[in-house]
């Protein structure tokens, strides 16, 4: 590997270092590397534990335990230097433990990780944006799960298993870690061996395929017909009151939104089994951009809240790629209707209070983008 030097128009040779030579370890060091930055491995994973032990008749822990964007368990196992001989042994037996896994032990899973510092439901909400928590698969089939292992070389007797169980769909992979120096300077190098690239890009297609024919099986009609059914008589509700809600019409999903004059910036209210709730979305497609937006509203937080006439929910989330502020009401619930009344009047009120409030602030941001008053990160 070589750095480019743009200054002399050379390319400067990175030095390929061992993890134990830099006095690397695989617990302090690789695992919380991935753990804080699970997007390293290519996609989008929700790590809900590290150290698993929860096996029954057995003290073996799994190094990190994730969730894909598709409700698949994903075991990673990490090895330093050397992959040893029998890591795909060991991580199939973590596969086999994790299988019987059900969604209320996966939701326990999580919040025993997260402790006070937030909801396992409401954070596996966000992951799956924002879909309701009842309706998220998760751990479906005793096949799903998949393998991750990780090691900065992988013997012959571990890729060979691995290549021999993708010939029976499980899915399984390799990636290589390098640590490379330059100076003071330490690179890490993430690179997917196995299955190679247009072998994973088919897998995923064949994944999403099959989870999809699963969430149309098992997705509750019924639950849509509630939906629709509650946004028509809250459209009804609004459209008795202001034009707020006009070119809106009821819908099968579980929010519905509106523009505030700036593109990727949106007011949304929000119905689930537990709560509703109205907020203001970041969502431009890049992430700089969306945690810039926030923190111009986030300087003018006093005054924001004293409009509103409540305080809000500021959630920069610096790990997601949006943003949002929000207010929301607990202990309420689409599928009650006698919650319907109090539902109605307070997503339509405090959705006009955040139009009322944020509307012009963010029509101004916006202005001041264009007239290059202020400047956005670069895209």
């Amino acid at each position: 590997m070589y750095l480019i030097n743009r200054e002399n128009n050379r390319i400067e040779k990175l030095q390929n270092k061992t993890f134990s030579e830099l006095k690397i370890t695989e617990r302090y060091h690789l695992q919380e590397w991935i753990a804080n930055n699970p997007s390293s491995l290519g996609e989008d994973f929700l790590i809900i534990q590290k150290e698993f032990n929860g096996f029954n008749d057995t003290n073996e822990r799994l190094d990190l335990l994730a969730i894909d964007k598709f409700g698949n368990l994903v075991i990673i196992e990490n090895k330093l230097d050397d992959s040893g001989k029998d890591v795909t042994w060991q991580i199939i037996k973590y596969a086999s433990y994790c299988s019987t896994l059900s969604k209320p032990e996966i939701i326990k899973i999580y919040q025993d990780y997260l402790g006070i510092s937030g909801k396992a439901e409401e954070k596996i909400s966000h992951f799956f944006d924002n879909k309701d928590i009842d309706e998220i698969n998760l751990n479906q089939g005793n096949t799903s799960q998949r393998l991750i292992l990780i090691a900065a070389n992988f013997r012959k007797e571990v890729t060979s298993s691995a290549l021999w169980l993708m010939n029976y769909k499980m899915r399984i992979q390799c990636f290589k870690v390098t640590p490379f120096s330059l100076e003071e300077k330490l690179i890490l190098s993430v690179e997917q061996i196995l299955p190679t690239k247009d072998a994973e890009d088919f897998t995923i297609r064949m994944a999403l395929k099959s989870q999809e024919e699963l969430v149309v099986q098992e997705t509750s009609k019924n639950r849509h017909n509630v939906r629709i059914e509650f946004w028509t008589q809250f459209l009804d509700y609004s459209s008795s009151l202001s034009n707020l809600f006009s070119t809106n019409s009821p819908t099968k999903e579980n929010w519905i939104s509106k523009g505030l004059g700036m593109q990727g910036v949106n007011m949304t209210i929000i119905i689930s089994g537990t709560y509703c709730a109205s907020e203001i979305g970041f969502n431009t497609g890049n992430k700089d951009n969306n945690k810039f937006l926030f923190d111009k509203l986030f300087e003018q937080k006093e005054k924001i809240e004293e409009k509103f006439g409540q305080m809000l929910l500021w959630e920069r989330m610096n790990d997601n790629v949006t943003s949002r502020i929000r207010f929301q009401k607990n202990e309420v619930s689409y599928f009650e209707k006698n919650d319907w009344a109090k539902m109605n009047e307070f997503l339509f009120s405090n959705a006009t209070k955040m139009e009322k409030t944020f509307g012009e602030i963010v029509k101004k941001i916006n202005r001041e983008i264009k007239n290059n008053s202020i400047i956005t990160p670069p895209l």
